[in-house]
């Protein structure tokens, strides 16, 4: 058979690999394991193929497509079964203003206007409040709106 002047007939061992390759990089791209299932299923048949270099290619595109679905059901079943599989001690690590709500900070300066500024571990953060406070106040992060911590004065 050939498709856009390349005859299947003449597949070698390392085109899976090249196909592994593409869908490796399409899965980096997405990053959601639904590409990666058919890379692995490439490289299984590129693997086999190197073994038993007589298999025709009819026989080899259907042993990806099912080592393709096993794998992509199989991730599915086991991630029902076990939810917590994926989960991460450190659920805020990339949210790192989420992490800051219900925490207390001393003012640095003096809030003007409803805005203001505090010094938050290596970094400085714009803050909002509702009434304007004086420097060395204690303040509570109440909120997060992208960049900017709406905070309220502690008691």
């Amino acid at each position: 058979m050939e498709l856009f002047g390349f005859h299947f007939d003449d597949i070698a061992y390392w085109h899976w690999g090249v196909v592994a390759s593409a869908l490796f990089a399409l899965e980096i791209l997405t990053m959601g394991f639904f590409f990666l299932w058919f890379a692995a299923a490439a490289v299984i048949v590129g693997a086999v193929f190197f073994l038993a270099p007589g298999m025709p290619w009819e026989a080899q595109f259907i042993l990806w497509a099912i080592i393709s679905v096993i794998g992509a059901f199989g991730w599915r079943v086991y991630k029902a079964k076990n939810p917590n599989a994926t989960t991460t001690d450190e659920p805020m690590l990339n949210r790192r203003g989420q992490s800051y709500v219900g925490r207390v900070f001393t003012l640095d300066a003096a809030i003007k206007d409803g805005f203001g500024k505090v010094k938050v571990d290596d970094s400085t953060w714009k803050i909002e409040c509702a009434e304007d406070l004086p420097k060395g106040t204690k303040i509570k992060v109440t909120a997060v709106d992208g960049t900017i911590l709406k905070v309220e004065k502690s008691a």
